[in-house]
This record gives C-alpha cells, structure tokens and sequence, in this order.
C-alpha cells in the first residue's frame, strides 16, 4: 500500500480549514485517513499559526516510505521538527494566546455586568418550591373549613 501525506480538507463553503493525514494514495481527498497527523486552517490571521504538525509523527512516516503532496512538504520544511519557522510558530501561537484570553475576559466582563436571566433549571427549582408551598397550604385550608363546620 502507498501512502502518501496529505491535505484533508474539512469546513465550510467560504471557511476552509484541513487536516494533514496519512492516507492510502487510493483513497479520496476526504477519505478515511490512516493516521491524523496535524492540522492547517488558512483563515487564522497569524501566517505563522496556520499549521500545526506532529513532527515526529511525520518522521515516523517519512521514514518507512510516506511521500508527502506538494503543499504538504512546504508544511512540513516551514514547521516539521527540523523545520526554518518554528520560532517565529512559536510566538504566533503566543500571539493568539494573549488575544484569545483578552477575548474571553472581555467576554467573561460583558456577561457580569449584563442583566442576568434565570436558566431553565432556577426557573424549574423555582417551580417545584411553588408547588411544594401550594400543596402545603392546600391541607392547611382544609383543615379550617373542617373547623369552622362546613359551608356558610
């Protein structure tokens, strides 16, 4: 069997985002894949943080005969284990980080200072207290009308 490395491609229309796989030659682009071996998404704004590989992984293949697709073994010189982008990888990554934390503080701020609605479990437990304090009054009214001897 053939193998050969390459690009998986998965999202959506106008949002692609791929997977670089080990995969039999003859199986189609989006086919089962042997073995995931990173991922590539060219929407991330951060050129460096776009592909993220498994670089021992892809020795591992390389190394008992996988041949890697064009695109692939660009990836694979620029962030393989060895390869010329992996400092500059590093602190992209760190980049996205930082910004993706600021998001979700400001994020986390946005949701304490708005007005806080119930969740479908407060209102349910809100319910039930109702309930149980209906059917506690209920026996209380009947025991007064058994009292005060019936009808008026």
């Amino acid at each position: 069997m053939a193998v050969r490395i390459r690009l998986k491609k998965l999202g959506r229309k106008g949002r692609p985002f791929f997977r670089v796989c080990a995969m039999d030659q003859r199986a189609p682009r989006d086919g089962r894949a042997i073995e995931e071996l990173g991922i590539y998404d060219p929407m991330v704004p951060e050129t460096d943080a776009r592909a993220i590989l498994k670089g021992d992984r892809i020795n591992y293949w390389l190394s008992v005969g996988a041949v890697p697709s064009p695109k692939v073994a660009v990836l694979i010189k620029k962030y393989g284990s060895n390869g010329s982008h992996l400092p500059a990888q590093q602190d992209a990554l760190a980049r996205l980080g930082a910004r993706r934390n600021r998001a979700i503080s400001r994020a986390m701020e946005a949701a304490q200072t708005a007005p806080r609605g119930k969740t479908p479990a407060e209102l349910a437990a809100e319910a039930k207290a109702a309930a149980e304090a209906a059917a506690a009054a209920a026996p209380a009214e009947a025991t007064t009308e058994e009292a005060s001897g019936g009808d008026a």
